[in-house]
């Protein structure tokens, strides 16, 4: 009967365990030995169009530690490796205090996975590690049992741990900065563990967030009493896939060139801000674009909101005689003029509409071209009138303005260009000299390179192709067309224009260069605040060269600068001393006499500031 009994109980404790409480001990079991591991990608890396380094990510340890294997030993574990964290003992101690609490589920839990600290260099981790391991407990451990022993070891190798982690890093410091934008960790929720991502933040950075963070992967398995993975239980395995590498169009060299001439102009002539673009017309590839002031992408939290802005394409001004090329290519490409017809400039001053509309010179009689020339706003206002507005809206849209230009950054304005319903009486004169109408630097700078291409806009290319980590091509881009916005006549007419404008009697005989011909316009544009034109004003030049074959086109923009304000003492000596150094470095044949010299190669790019960036950030 005893023996009945007994095997009685055992079969009903079988049955208990196996059928009438199998899924809930099952899922206990599966969740006390199988574990599931996410696999982070690694984020891809931005490369210039050479093939240097512009953003990578560092590989770093993220420190975690596990309370329940530590209590009652916080204090101990605290002061071992908080020093190697660069923290206060006493909050680390805290963190690592044990915390009982219910869940869902209304049972107790535990707190076995807190994050100590983030992006820890491989080479802390490796000392927290031995420090941990060397962890000593006094004379007392020589008379500890097996099972003592046993949490003890656990304590030493396990309560402590780490996950890979990383750290976006940027070598060169603030060059190319408002291009590249730059990325942080955010904090996400997957499938009830929190985990840490890059994320883009602004610039390509941003725009090209989900090509360059790749694919997550996982790992399904089982782990022994000791937490060892039993490989052969592993029931998924998926690799994550790395981000993209992104290449851009930009020529480091080039840019730092370009962000060194902004430098100096901008000690020179004081301005709020200065920005700079360096496009090739016939692909619409920007092999440098720049912005001043700048900041550092390894930490941007040290920058304020405004020198992290990119104002070649967040910011809109009025262009003021830049535009002029706007009008008088239109008008030549209808018939309306020739370069050669005459304008009576009324000596400086025009009333019209009921308002007078002044040169900065008293001009009399100028032919079309001298127009252009001598940059006259009258000029430029009589063959706006002889257009119409029809036409002249219809060439101002052409162009680009008051849409976007396409450039694979965020942030970017379409400006202000009024419907035509919208247009005052006075319209059709002021918006030919640059009045009445606001645009970006770039859609300026877009509009100066259709011309120099034949009259074809291009759309900016700033991006040349997609790499997997291999460095194989996933994606090429290529140039777009957008439209042919005047013939390839009328573009050679406006050309042999803008030559005369870098001529000794023109308005920028300081952007002419030794060996090349240049054609461009410069900008004197006034500054409105609150509605009123106030004495602030907006200084630029954008040209291009050799002017019949262009290879570059630079464009030059200053915003208020305090010493000079005239587009042709502030802007073009810039753009003179940029285009110099370009043609030297890119070996432009010069026209009708020998090769420049090939500059000195450019020094190969700091990838060893990684680490510098690395311990200087947040």
């Amino acid at each position: 009967m005893l023996l009945t009994l007994a095997f009685a109980g055992l079969g009903y404790r079988l049955v208990d365990l196996q059928v009438l409480r199998h899924e809930q001990l099952g899922a206990l079991a599966q969740h006390n030995t199988q574990r599931e591991f996410l696999l982070e990608p690694r984020r891809g890396d931005i490369l210039d169009a050479k093939g240097n380094l512009l953003a990578t990510c560092v590989l770093m340890k993220a420190v975690h530690a596990d309370p329940l294997l530590i209590a009652p030993h916080q204090v101990e574990v605290a002061q071992a490796i908080a020093p190697l964290l660069q923290m206060n003992p006493a909050d680390v101690a805290q963190r690592l205090a044990l915390c009982v609490q219910h869940n869902d589920q209304g049972q107790f839990v535990t707190n076995r996975d807190v994050l100590l600290k983030r992006r820890i260099p491989v080479e802390t981790w490796q000392k927290i590690h031995a420090a941990m391991t060397n962890l000593n407990f006094g004379p007392a451990e020589k008379k500890w049992s097996k099972t003592q022993k046993n949490f003890y070891s656990q304590l030493r190798n396990q309560s402590v741990f780490a996950r890979d982690d990383q750290l976006r890093a940027y070598p060169n410091q603030a060059l190319a900065a408002h291009v590249l934008g730059f990325a942080s960790g955010e904090d996400r929720e997957i499938e009830g563990k929190v985990v840490q991502e890059l994320c883009g933040r602004e610039g390509i950075e941003l725009t090209l967030d989900a090509k360059l963070k790749g694919v997550r992967g996982w790992r399904r398995t089982e782990t022994d009493r000791g937490n060892h993975e039993l490989v052969t239980w592993r029931e998924e395995d998926v690799e994550a896939r790395h981000g993209y590498n992104v290449v851009l169009t930009i020529d480091s060299f080039l840019q730092h060139e370009l962000e060194s001439v902004l430098g100096e102009a901008m000690e020179k002539h004081s301005p709020t801000s200065i920005s700079g673009i360096v496009v090739r017309p016939r692909t619409g590839e920007i092999l440098a674009l720049a912005t001043l002031p700048n900041y550092d992408p390894n930490n941007p939290g040290a920058a304020s909101a405004e020198a992290r802005r990119n104002r070649v394409v967040t910011d809109v001004a009025e262009p003021g005689s830049t535009f002029k090329i706007v009008v008088v290519s239109g008008a030549l490409n209808d018939g309306t003029v020739r370069l050669s017809d005459p304008f009576d400039c009324e000596h400086g001053v025009f009333h019209y509409a009921g308002r007078y509309l002044h040169d900065h010179e008293p001009y009399d009689v100028l032919s079309v071209e001298h127009i252009i020339m001598k940059s006259s706003n009258i000029g430029a206002a009589k063959i706006g009138i002889k257009m119409g507005p029809a036409r002249l809206y219809d060439y101002i849209r052409d162009y680009g303005f008051g849409q976007p230009t396409g450039i694979p950054l965020p942030g970017e304005v379409v400006g202000i260009v009024h419907p035509l319903s919208k247009w005052s009486k006075v319209s059709i004169a002021q918006i030919p000299m640059g009045q009445g109408i606001s645009v970006t630097r770039l859609q300026m700078m877009m509009a100066m390179c259709a011309i120099a291409n034949k009259g074809m806009l291009m759309r900016p290319m700033l991006v040349d192709r997609l790499e997997d980590s291999d460095h194989n091509v996933v994606v090429k881009y290529s140039p777009q067309r957008v439209r042919q916005v005047i013939s390839e006549p009328t573009a050679k007419a406006m050309v042999s224009a803008l030559k005369l404008v870098v001529s000794p009697e023109g308005t920028a005989p300081k952007a002419a260069l030794e060996h090349y011909t240049v054609a461009g316009k410069t900008g004197t544009a006034q500054e409105v605040e609150n509605g009123v034109y106030v004495r602030k004003y907006f200084a630029s030049f954008v040209g291009f060269f050799p002017a019949d074959a262009p290879e570059l086109c630079i464009s030059i923009m200053m915003d208020d600068p305090k010493v000079g304000y005239y587009g042709g003492q502030t802007a073009a000596p810039a753009f003179k001393q940029l285009a110099e150094r370009a043609a030297n470095y890119l070996n432009i044949r010069p026209e009708g006499g020998e090769e420049p010299s090939l500059a000195d190669p450019p020094a190969p790019l700091d990838t060893q500031a990684v680490k510098t960036a690395a311990a200087r950030s947040p």
